[in-house]
């Protein structure tokens, strides 16, 4: 039903791959910030110009972003980085909540933690604060990405 690719790389065949083998979302990029919506090929560059897009795919994307990812942030990463500070993490998630909830209606806030990062204690403790956070306010739904995608409907044209 859904795919997300290891490490958000997506190639150029991705999205054919998706809709050739009847995959109804998608959550690896990152073309917008809060909102679901249906990703479009890139047809032409140009730089002068701006691209040129195709039509929307039939595969829901459900955006992901690295700063609402546990693991660069936490994690001891071979370049750099990481091993971060959890209270920096939890104000980082906290401030894309906040901006999501007030400013962009029926938005999408889609957090991705991976088990060998989050379910360290000192990780675990802030994500069920922050959990708390994001329940203490009202029409706030948790819900997997497939039934994000379930529940998405198109955007009314204008």
């Amino acid at each position: 039903m859904g795919y997300r690719s290891p490490a958000w790389d997506f190639s150029d065949v991705t999205l054919s791959l998706l809709e050739e083998f009847g995959f109804v979302w998608d959550s690896s990029l990152m073309g917008r910030d809060f909102e679901a919506y249906r990703p479009r090929r890139v047809i032409s560059v140009d730089r002068e110009r701006g691209n040129e897009f195709g039509a929307p795919s039939p595969i829901i994307e459900i955006p992901v972003s690295w700063f609402l990812d546990d693991f660069p942030a936490l994690d001891n990463l071979p370049r750099g980085g990481g091993m971060g500070s959890t209270e920096t993490l939890f104000a980082t998630w906290k401030d894309h909540f906040d901006f999501a909830y007030e400013r962009v209606p029926g938005g999408v806030f889609t957090l991705t933690v991976h088990p060998q990062t989050i379910a360290r204690a000192h990780a675990f403790v802030m994500f069920e604060r922050f959990v708390d956070y994001i329940v203490g306010h009202q029409d706030v739904w948790i819900a997997t990405l497939g039934e994000i995608a379930a529940a998405w409907r198109e955007p009314e044209p204008g």
